[in-house]
């Protein structure tokens, strides 16, 4: 996740000097960055291995890919980038004649250029598409889960996937609504959980809308499944002491990261407790207030 303006120059990923620390980047290595983006860990890390060091960039947002690209030119054929998801790294790295890498980076949650720039309905700030693909090429849109979906499917996304409370509530009234409304927009969807949920249950820091939000674009994009898949098989690629270090940005993930790694007889955990972004970094860059990161090493 990351901070975006209207120019890349500013861009500002999460954590970035905590990454490099644990990454240690070096001539020679080869990278793995699993969330591209818009491309700011990434070039951090090939300017911290030059002359030589590599990144295999993976990301399934073509509209991310091509601003990265761009931005990342300078570094020529040090850089390839993939579109997939992470969770499809054995794949990928096949791809592109690479079975070993010397550290894995996981940046998961929504870019700014998503959030801002999108157009995709990931935002109840704008009035947009329902759709919140990451991968325009899959075919499950949020618009279709909230149409098609029975109230009970619901209700499980909106309570697993979003740790909402009011979620039978919710999706009582999606139901409800849909048959004289179909959903098409981000803001009749918001609008509607305002009016689902009682104000006495309205949360004080956040949008009431933000968890159902979180849980709807976690179910169209299958991100816990694709977090257990990179988990499971980007270990098997790590060089003995190289590291993997994930950035998550809510319980669910964090939780999935911290139970993986202690399961896992191949890893060493690095951080007892999550990096957190420094009080700097948070006042710089609000989307950094809940990112948590864990790293662990291949024995």
């Amino acid at each position: 996740m990351t901070a975006y303006g209207d120019a890349a120059s500013i861009h500002c990923p999460v954590l970035l000097q905590e990454t490099l620390s644990f990454l240690a980047p070096e001539n020679g290595g080869v990278y793995v960055d699993g969330t591209l983006g818009l491309g700011g860990h990434t070039e951090a890390i090939l300017e911290n291995s030059s002359p030589n060091g590599r990144v295999i960039a993976f990301d399934w947002d073509e509209a991310a890919i091509e601003k990265s690209r761009e931005r990342l030119k300078k570094f020529g054929d040090r850089l390839t980038i993939v579109r997939r998801n992470f969770s499809e790294i054995t794949k990928g790295l096949e791809e592109v004649g690479v079975t070993e890498v010397n550290g894995i980076l996981i940046d998961i949650g929504l870019s700014s250029l998503q959030l801002d720039r999108g157009g995709r309905g990931f935002s109840f700030q704008k009035d947009e598409p329902l759709d919140m693909r990451m991968d325009v090429r899959r075919e499950i849109t949020a618009a279709s889960i909230l149409n098609k979906g029975s109230e009970q499917e619901l209700a499980d996304i909106f309570f697993y996937y979003g740790e909402e409370k009011q979620a039978r509530r919710i999706a009582s009234f999606v139901v409800e609504e849909r048959k004289v409304n179909p959903f098409e927009t981000s803001k009749q969807f918001a609008d509607l959980v305002k009016k689902a949920v009682p104000k006495a249950f309205h949360p004080k820091r956040i949008h009431v809308a933000t968890r159902v939000f979180q849980a709807l674009r976690i179910a169209v994009n299958t991100e816990l499944e694709n977090l257990a898949a990179i988990l499971e098989h980007g270990v098997a690629h790590l060089l003995p002491s190289a590291r993997m270090c994930v950035i998550s940005f809510h319980s669910l993930e964090d939780r999935m990261v911290k139970r993986r790694f202690r399961e896992n007889a191949e890893l060493k955990i690095l951080t007892k407790k999550p990096v957190v972004a420094t009080a700097e970094e948070q006042k710089q860059n609000r989307r950094s207030r809940s990112a948590r990161m864990r790293v662990a090493e291949k024995i």
